[in-house]
């Protein structure tokens, strides 16, 4: 009797085990202020460029810098052989000596012919010519002055100089090389890496809609001054140093659609290089009550649509269709399809089918992810 009692015991425990609804993860969805960010394909591109040239002709004699090194305005990168420009210098400035005499001997002589006529010694044509020779020695003297200021000018163009600080890359010509015979040869390239551009594109449509978004009131417009500019590198990880927005371009390539825009990142380690291909996340907006879903939460039907399982007041869980937008943090923004305080399933989709009764239960990171929303948004604020 004692074991009878025991086994009926035990199936009504097991029934009761059976008929027990299954547990699933459930989180309940608020509004929460998030960024609208978008991932753009960009460029880094150097703040300043300068070629440097060389400005006069002759033989390289030597390159004083270090291929690859840090350069500072006014640096002397090459020399080039003086002794032809050192002569010429030398020639003007005797020409202008010699000039200078001649004023000196046509301004002795326009005062004595000045004194003549006076008493009536000398004619108004001797006065005059004399004056005319004075000031053609005065026109010569500054024409002899202009020839030295050129022949000094081109023996200073025999220092090769950096024209801008940054960073300088090959050589393009080594000592013993003609340059500048006919060209202004190109010696070397400067460029300024810190602070370094980040030039990206944008759909010309997704900028109107952006635009729309402001002017409904979906979206809170940031301050020019606070918006967000962030890089992604090529190998996934994002860069530090966060960025500035300068500018919008004011036209559309009509080849692409596209509208460029620049922002401006500290690299005061040298990590970014010209011509590298990066990805820019700009904050554009705020979307002050966006709805989010975490993605393991959201499936898709037959017909490529998204749904998730919310449970209702009476505990049971049903299909429930909605519109996505992008993935902000990992989670979906819901535009469509769910109201605030909508319990969305997270786990445990195979304990049932749509219809039956669930045990639902605060999923285990719901917690974490909103403190993590809630964070951000103070951190922004």
């Amino acid at each position: 009797m004692l074991v009878l009692s025991a086994c009926k015991e035990s199936a009504a425990v097991e029934k009761s085990v059976a008929a027990a609804p299954p547990q699933v993860g459930v989180i309940t969805i608020h509004p929460v202020p998030r960024p609208y960010i978008r991932e753009l394909p960009g460029r880094i591109a150097p703040t300043q460029v300068a070629e440097v040239r060389a400005r006069v002709a002759g033989i390289v004699i030597e390159r004083t810098f270090k291929q690859g090194a840090e350069v500072k305005a006014g640096d002397v990168l090459y020399r080039i052989d003086p002794a032809r420009f050192e002569v010429e210098l030398s020639a003007t400035q005797a020409a202008l000596a010699k000039a200078k005499a001649a004023l000196e001997q046509a301004e002795l002589q326009a005062a004595r012919v000045e004194k003549l006529i006076k008493g009536q010694a000398a004619s108004q044509a001797q006065y005059e010519n004399a004056i005319a020779t004075w000031r053609q020695a005065q026109a010569d003297v500054a024409a002899r002055q202009a020839d030295v200021a050129r022949a000094k000018l081109d023996l200073d163009y025999t220092f090769v100089r950096s024209p801008i600080s940054g960073r300088i890359g090959r050589a393009l010509m080594t000592e013993g090389a003609l340059v500048g015979h006919g060209e202004a040869t190109h010696l070397a390239t400067v460029q300024q890496l810190d602070p370094i551009y980040a030039d990206f594109t944008q759909a010309a449509s997704e900028l109107q809609q952006l635009r729309r978004d402001f002017e409904s009131g979906a979206l809170e417009q940031i301050a020019p001054d606070a918006t967000k500019v962030r890089l992604v590198r090529d190998d996934g990880t994002v860069y530090p140093h966060p960025g500035r927005l300068l500018f919008s371009d004011v036209s559309v390539d009509p080849s692409t659609g596209q509208v460029t825009l620049r922002g401006e990142f500290p690299n005061p380690k040298s990590e970014l290089l010209p011509g590298a291909y990066v990805r820019v996340q700009i904050e554009q907006g705020i979307d002050a009550d966006s709805l989010a879903v975490p993605q393991q939460a959201v499936r898709r039907n037959d017909t490529g649509g998204s749904e998730v399982y919310v449970v209702r007041a009476d505990n049971r869980a049903f299909i429930q269709p909605i519109r996505t937008g992008r993935i902000v943090d990992g989670q979906w923004l819901v535009l469509d399809g769910l109201q605030p305080g909508d319990r969305v399933v997270v786990e445990g989709f195979q304990k049932f089918s749509a219809g039956e009764l669930v045990d639902p239960v605060p999923w285990p990171l719901a917690s974490a992810a909103t403190a993590s929303a809630g964070e951000d948004n103070r951190l922004r604020n």
